[in-house]
């Protein structure tokens, strides 16, 4: 029998050290090719800052031979040991000692000091290191992966009346790969967990600040934002909550637009956003339109794809009219389904990645909750602070605009477009994406590109 047969039974006492709630680390103690001892990580469950896997073993051994005097034995164990550990080895004059992983914050194998090496000590116990080093490690990080995620869930708990996506909903997205952010203490969050993406310097030049719509989430902006990454800016791109990897509240009364519109104030103040473009499309414009007005010295320019103001004062276009009754006779309607419809070159992987979000009816109370908030009348929440956004636009308005128009679009296509080009300042000819329908991002890299150039005053990206 070889070293990494000893090693895997030391790896299936780490595992159980795993499952204890312990560093993984395992060992045994192995005499005339025969384990006689076994020990696992058990500081916290013995209350005793010496319990490490070696020192279990070398208890054990200690015992069944009678002898603290180990000389002949051989001990395997999944870490490289400590000072404490390898000291205890020395005492014990075990003829050799195989580890698994190296330990670059405590090794004294090697990694950090070498006390199996030190000519000044009486005793030399031969060592090797790196036997199924893989496999070690990989028990350790999942443990440690797992310890950091339990620690952000404790400071991010689910509140009663909402619902959380399970992670692994999220695994492997096509073309999503940027590391989460939470946060849960805004005023109006009240303990809800929202998600946004934050890629890029802090102290960029532009800060793309991207809005997402129903029943979309940031997975939208995923063509975009490495061309704004690659640009030299920075990106944030929040889901709103009901949507994407943020919580979920249950009841679909629970949504209000002044509600959704105090968190993205209250989230640009706490980020401190500044020269920033708002990027908005669908909700994400009928929310974020609303938003620089209170606060213009944040902003530098304005991004906008099909989308309105909803001012209540208006009739909604016939487009969204159908896509209202359509909403309410089928709630539950397929996500997917409808981006592979309007966005034919999208593959599988990509259209089921809108759904992800959403792995049960419970969760998708936003969905059914956003078509009808739409401000329809003079008095409907939201209409009034539309109104007064819409002469910020036209009168106070004083960033660069570009706005790109999906012509395919049925709901805000390029009548609703233009209609909203003429209430903005300045804002000069669409760039219209012929073959873009209402998620017209998934066209969105040339659009980013484009948008560069014009927010940095350039002919050539």
């Amino acid at each position: 029998m070889n070293d990494a047969h000893f090693m895997h039974q030391a790896l299936a006492q780490a595992q159980q050290a795993f499952d204890a709630g312990e560093v993984p680390v395992g060992a045994l103690i192995v005499k005339d090719g025969q384990v006689i001892a076994t020990g696992r990580n058990a500081p916290i469950a013995t209350h005793d800052p010496t319990a490490h896997a070696e020192i279990v073993a070398l208890r054990a051994a200690a015992q069944v031979l009678g002898n603290y005097r180990l000389e002949g034995c051989t001990l395997y164990v999944t870490l490289e040991p400590c000072a404490m550990c390898a000291g205890a080895m020395l005492h014990a004059r075990l003829a050799r000692v195989v580890f698994g992983a190296a330990d670059a914050k405590t090794g004294a194998a090697g990694s950090v000091v070498n006390l199996f090496d030190d000519a000044r000590l009486n005793h030399h116990t031969q060592c090797q290191g790196g036997v199924l080093a893989d496999a070690c490690a990989a028990l350790l990080q999942s443990f440690f992966q797992t310890r950091r995620k339990a620690h952000a869930m404790s400071h991010h708990p689910l509140r009663d009346d909402a619902l959380r996506t399970p992670d692994a909903r999220f695994a492997d997205l096509p073309g999503y790969p940027w590391q989460p952010h939470y946060l849960s203490d805004l005023p109006a969050l009240n303990g809800l967990r929202l998600h946004y993406l934050d890629e890029g310097a802090k102290d960029a030049n532009l800060t793309w600040l991207c809005l997402h719509g129903n029943p979309a989430w940031s997975y939208l902006y995923r063509k975009m934002i490495p061309v704004f990454l690659q640009s030299g800016g920075r990106v944030v791109a929040p889901d709103l909550i009901g949507f994407g990897k943020s919580d979920k509240p249950k009841k679909d009364s629970f949504h209000s637009v002044t509600w959704h519109r105090q968190v993205l104030l209250e989230f640009i103040a706490r980020l401190d956003l500044h020269n920033v473009v708002l990027v908005v499309q669908d909700w994400g414009g009928i929310l974020g339109l609303t938003l620089p007005m209170a606060a213009p010295h944040r902003y530098k320019g304005l991004l906008v794809m099909n989308t309105a103001l909803a001012t209540g004062d208006v009739p909604l276009s016939p487009g969204f009219v159908a896509w209202r009754e359509m909403c309410a006779k089928n709630p539950e309607f397929d996500i997917a389904r409808l981006f592979a419809r309007g966005n034919p070159q999208m593959s599988a992987a990509e259209c089921a990645a809108y759904m992800a979000p959403f792995p049960d009816a419970g969760h998708r109370a936003a969905t059914r909750a956003f078509p009808p908030l739409v401000p329809e009348h003079a008095d409907s929440d939201g209409a009034a602070i539309s109104r007064q956004a819409r002469d910020f636009w036209k009168d106070q308005w004083s960033g660069q605009s570009f706005m790109a128009i999906g012509a395919q679009d049925p709901v805000l296509g390029p009548p609703a477009m233009r209609g909203l080009q003429k209430l903005i300042c300045n804002c000069p000819e669409p760039l219209v994406i012929e073959q873009g329908g209402h998620f017209v991002q998934e066209h969105g890299e040339v659009i980013a590109r484009v948008a560069v150039l014009q927010f940095r005053g350039k002919t050539s990206f």
